[in-house]
């Protein structure tokens, strides 16, 4: 990742599940687990460059596992 996480993740939504996500063979190939969810939400990050953020986060996550393969969508806003 090329961001830290600062806030706390709000507006969480589930945006697939099971056989719906495109990566499900990978993930369960990968982490195992079962009733995977992409999932999606809003926080506060650093970039590396140390400016805070506030982008859409993607993710995937599994009972036992946690969360997986994080990512932020392409599109920055700023805090201030």
């Amino acid at each position: 990742m090329d961001f830290t996480i600062v806030g706390e993740v709000t507006d969480v939504e589930i945006i697939a599940k099971g056989r719906g996500i495109r990566r499900l063979k990978i993930l369960t190939k990968r982490y195992g687990g079962k009733n995977w969810r992409k999932m999606k939400g809003v926080a506060t990050i650093l970039t590396l460059s140390g400016s805070p953020r506030w982008p859409e986060l993607d993710w995937y996550e599994a009972h036992g596992v946690g969360r997986r393969d994080g990512r932020s969508n392409d599109s920055w806003t700023n805090v201030d």
